[in-house]
Order: C-alpha cells, then sequence, then structure tokens
C-alpha cells in the first residue's frame, strides 16, 4: 500500500486530508510540524509528500532541504496559502514536483496525489 505524509501545522486540514486519502486506500501518515516530519520520514520512508511550507520551528522549505539531504528522489508537492515566487523557486530548486495553494480543492488534490502515487 503507498505511503502518502500529511505536513501540515493545522489540524483540521491534517485530518481531512488523511481521512479522504485513506478512503482511497493510500497509507496515510500525519506530521503537525517540520521535526516530527523529519522523524517520520526517517522511520517510514513515504512515497509522496505533502507539506505545508509555513510552519513554525522549521518551515516546509527547509524540511525538504533536510530530506533531499538523505533522500533525492522521494515526491514531494509543496502547499500553501500564499502565493511567494521566491518560495515557489526555491521549492522547484529543492527537487518539488508541485506547489499547491490553498484552499485545497479536494478533487484537484486527489488528481495529482492519485497520479503520482501511481508512478511508484
Amino acid at each position: 500500500m503507498p505511503k502518502l505524509l500529511i505536513v501540515d501545522d493545522e489540524q483540521d486540514i491534517r485530518e481531512f486530508a488523511q481521512n479522504f486519502f485513506r478512503r482511497r486506500g493510500i497509507d496515510v501518515l500525519t506530521a503537525a510540524n517540520g521535526r516530527e516530519a523529519l522523524t517520520i520520514f526517517e522511520q517510514e520512508n513515504p512515497d509522496l509528500i505533502l507539506m505545508d511550507i509555513r510552519m513554525d520551528e522549521i518551515n516546509g522549505l527547509d524540511v525538504l532541504a533536510k530530506i533531499r539531504q538523505k533522500n533525492k528522489d522521494v515526491k514531494v508537492i509543496m502547499v500553501s496559502g500564499v502565493e511567494e515566487k521566491e518560495s515557489m523557486e526555491r521549492a522547484k530548486s529543492l527537487g518539488a514536483i508541485g506547489y499547491i495553494h490553498k484552499p485545497l480543492v479536494l478533487e484537484e488534490l486527489e488528481k495529482i496525489v492519485l497520479k503520482e502515487i501511481k508512478h511508484e
């Protein structure tokens, strides 16, 4: 079963997306912050990561940089409520395969996630 890691500091977003993707046969892990995401990443080796950019302590771009030091191949899609060209460019330079804007549109998110997980 494919593994999806959802990293977002908003609990309602994590829970809603977790339930949504579990009903589609995906093993969903969640992290509330960057430190937790790094720990889960190392322990669980997810196939795809959906990661919020703006989080306390360690932002999503810094987490992505740390993940890339350990694994250059894991697929990461960045999520943000703010459209920042600089963040988008940094995410792309760090190997993010996509950039999704909040509020999340579930049909769009589902299409992207299922497409990427099926490429495994």
